[in-house]
């Protein structure tokens, strides 16, 4: 009796690892939030995406992590409540981006271009920005954006 006891002990124990080994792979998935609308002005005209917003310390640790791909007219809004300066890395996000650093007033004072991913290195801000717009590598070229150029969205109070 105490030997069937032990092998069926055993068997529930491994049933167990191999259930929570399947899960694993879904605890990995990003949340998935709610988008909201994002313009980005630049001198060749608008452009309308629609962004996840990060504004809590567990969003923008996460941020686009495990992220097998990303649309062409979606991104991630990091806000950071107030100028400072600020640095991202690529670690476990499987997808190159373009990290735009935003001003206060949603203008770009920054763009790296073509993120190199799962790499450990930092990319900063240099200098302060208030938020950090991710969008799929290439978008920065694509829609012609530059230093001085403008984001609106509900969080720099200019979304028109």
């Amino acid at each position: 009796m105490i030997k069937t006891a032990s092998w069926l002990s055993v068997g529930l124990a491994a049933l167990l690892l191999a259930f929570l080994t399947l899960l694993a792979p879904a605890r990995a998935e990003a949340p998935r939030t709610s988008f909201e609308p994002l313009v980005i002005e630049t001198a060749q005209g608008r452009n309308d995406f629609m962004v996840e917003f990060a504004d809590t310390p567990a969003l923008r640790s996460r941020g686009l992590m495990f992220r097998p791909s990303l649309a062409p007219d979606r991104g991630m809004l990091f806000d950071f409540a107030r100028d400072q300066e600020i640095t991202m890395w690529m670690e476990n996000t499987q997808i190159s981006l373009d990290m735009i650093f935003l001003a206060a007033d949603g203008s770009v004072t920054r763009i790296a271009r073509n993120t190199e991913p799962f790499s450990r290195d930092i990319i900063g801000s240099r200098g302060p920005a208030r938020a950090v717009l991710e969008v799929a590598a290439g978008t920065a070229r694509r829609i012609g954006l530059k230093q001085g150029d403008i984001v609106r969205h509900r969080m720099f109070g200019n979304l028109q």
